[in-house]
């Protein structure tokens, strides 16, 4: 197959060849129709993880499928669907059920294993699902990682309707993904950018308010705060903090450490919540949010080919929502024939 390719880590990516791993009696292969960026794009080429070499990226993707191995039966060939990509040993997801993302052997398609910007990825059966057939290519291949972190965030941070919630630094795709969600709650909305033309549009996406995120304190008080910028912002996220509010956290664009006052967290009373992706209850969950109509915002499509002028569009932080590549379609349309391959353990 044929795919954007990192042979180093650090290093820098390149089109060409590749030989797929063999498909097991669990795995599905699908032809990608379309896939998304996401920071990990920018990090893994920093060795920021190192991913194991060499190594196909792209976290989220959606396409065709155009084989199953022996095992499989909730998905035929030609089917079109959505790549779940918090991939979790069938062990741990019994044993941790909604908690899957916890366990040990879990892994992130694109980062831990081969991913979604080249021609066809290999992916087990369990991730994936038929894709909603009212949005379109871009908006599936948009929603995986971005909506999935999302929900659980709200989740963990028991966000009910009526509450206030602050999602800091519009533009990516997690806090789209958290204004759309939070408002289908029931949920007031307001956000902070150093963008004006971002705040002005997250006003249309129906925020109540947008807040300079340069502004050392933000005039709200939020039941929840939505961070994934860190140290940047953190000081006036707390500050925005209600007593006994609640700040989750699934990333840190900005850097690794921030500082808490320690007095301040115990006397208000605030909980300071992590939370990383999703589990495969939650992201069937997000689908059907995302088949009944829930906004999915796509920033830009590009060409596969034009990759590279994608991630100059994602370092620079001029997206807001999320930047998507669309696949060529095949030389050949010819018809596929539903069969099943297996062939050998994945190396």
């Amino acid at each position: 197959m044929q795919a954007w390719i990192l042979d180093e880590s650090p290093g820098e990516y390149r089109w060409g060849e590749i030989e797929p791993r063999p498909l097991t009696d669990d795995e599905v292969r699908v032809r990608i129709v379309a896939s998304a960026l996401n920071h990990m794009d920018l990090w893994m080429p920093r060795g920021l993880p190192r991913p194991p070499l060499p190594h196909v990226p792209g976290c989220d993707a959606a396409g065709i499928v155009e084989a199953i191995g022996s095992a499989i039966t909730h998905v035929a060939i030609g089917d079109e669907v959505v790549i779940n990509p918090g991939v979790s040993p069938v062990d741990e997801i019994v044993e941790l059920g909604n908690n899957s993302p916890l366990g040990v052997g879990f892994q992130i398609f694109g980062e831990h294993i081969w991913g979604g910007h080249g021609t066809h990825a290999h992916v087990a059966g369990r991730n994936v699902v038929v894709r909603p057939a009212n949005r379109s290519w871009a908006e599936c291949a948009a929603y995986p990682i971005a909506y999935l972190t999302a929900y659980r965030m709200l989740k963990r941070a028991r966000l009910a309707a009526g509450e206030r919630v602050l999602v800091v630094g519009i533009g990516s795709g997690v806090s789209c993904a958290a204004l759309a969600i939070a408002r289908h709650t029931g949920a007031e909305v307001v956000v902070t950018s150093r963008s004006e033309a971002k705040r002005s549009e997250a006003l249309t996406m129906g925020a109540s308010a947008a807040f300079d995120s340069s502004d050392k304190q933000w005039p709200f008080q939020a039941d929840v705060v939505v961070e994934s910028v860190g140290p940047a912002t953190f000081q006036q996220s707390m500050k925005s903090l209600k007593p006994g509010g609640r700040l989750v956290v699934c990333g840190s664009t900005s850097g690794p450490t921030a500082e808490i006052s320690v007095p301040r967290l115990f006397y208000k009373q605030w909980e300071f919540i992590g939370s990383t992706m999703g589990s495969y209850q939650e992201f069937a969950e997000v689908t059907r949010l995302v088949a009944a109509g829930l906004p999915v915002t796509v920033d830009q499509t590009f060409a596969l080919a034009d990759y590279e002028l994608a991630l100059k569009r994602l370092e620079a932080g001029e997206q807001l929502g999320k930047i998507v590549l669309e696949h060529p379609a095949p030389a050949s349309a010819a018809t596929h024939q539903p069969s099943h391959e297996a062939s050998g353990a994945r190396s």
